[in-house]
């Protein structure tokens, strides 16, 4: 025997089996949908991708190539201006050094003219004198490089006489 309560119970158990199995289909259209989402998203990205494997890669590694050219151009330069620049600093080094010497020597110059000029007149004639005698040695050690030079040029000369001399009386002896 059925009664109305247990058809009733299973009237609401077949609906509610049915509602939970459209709910059940309508989640699973949702996650359909949602998929289908996921497969366009992903084959948009695949599609991007094999455009970049097919045309972009070959142009960034173009412009990669072409940077690293670049880069190779830029440290070159860097290497010649570099060269460039301690050539210079050598050179302008140098420049100041001769200068700066130059410029000690005229001040010791004119130094020595200051401190000559604040001396009596004894000692500034102590030190003319002096100049004048530093001349006068300058000259003579000439002159006697001069003389030493003549008489080397002599004793060879007279040397040169002598051996002939010798070999004219060895000559003279044989005969």
């Amino acid at each position: 025997v059925v009664t109305r309560d247990d058809v009733e119970e299973s009237l609401k158990a077949v609906f509610q089996f049915v509602k939970d199995k459209e709910q059940l289909l309508q989640d699973l259209r949702s996650q359909i949908e949602e998929t289908k989402k996921k497969i366009v998203e992903k084959q948009r990205e695949r599609d991007y991708w094999l455009e970049y494997k097919n045309v972009g890669s070959k142009i960034h590694a173009e412009r990669i190539s072409s940077l690293e050219k670049d880069i190779a151009d830029v440290k070159y330069e860097l290497e010649r201006t570099e060269e460039y620049y301690s050539e210079a600093l050598k050179v302008v080094k140098e420049e100041n050094q001769k200068m700066f010497d130059r410029h000690m020597k005229l001040l010791s110059e004119e130094a020595l003219k200051n401190a000559v000029g604040y001396l009596d007149k004894n000692c500034r004639r102590e030190i003319e004198e002096n100049e004048w005698l530093k001349e006068e040695v300058k000259i003579y050690r000439k002159e006697e490089r001069d003389l030493k030079a003549s008489v080397q040029l002599l004793e060879e000369e007279n040397t040169s006489l002598v051996a002939k001399l010798i070999d004219i009386k060895v000559q003279h002896l044989r005969v």
